[in-house]
């Protein structure tokens, strides 16, 4: 499994249009791509803070998603509005209560 992590920042202004721009992306495009498994959407209490926690089957799969061009396009209409801090990460330990 590949974790991305994608801290976004933005004018507190501009936070609610961040999170629809993301949620939008994620419900029409994201997930329907080969190798997507969920995605959640922080928005940061003090308002300049977006985080997209979205994981894939693995990193080929997330890579695959960067190429496809509407997936694209959302991209650039979420970095129109902040800027964007991507990582992968690996899931190295889960706990529950």
């Amino acid at each position: 499994m590949a974790t991305l992590i994608n801290v976004f920042t933005v004018e507190p202004a501009r936070q609610r249009e961040l999170v629809d721009v993301l949620v939008t992306a994620t419900e029409e495009v994201m997930r329907h791509r080969p190798g997507f498994v969920a995605a959640t959407i922080h928005a940061g209490a003090e308002g300049t803070r977006v985080v997209n926690y979205a994981q894939w089957e693995n990193a080929d799969a997330f890579r695959a998603m960067l190429t496809d061009p509407a997936c694209q396009e959302h991209l650039r209409a979420a970095l129109a509005i902040a800027t964007a801090d991507p990582q992968l990460y690996t899931v190295e330990s889960v706990h529950h209560v």
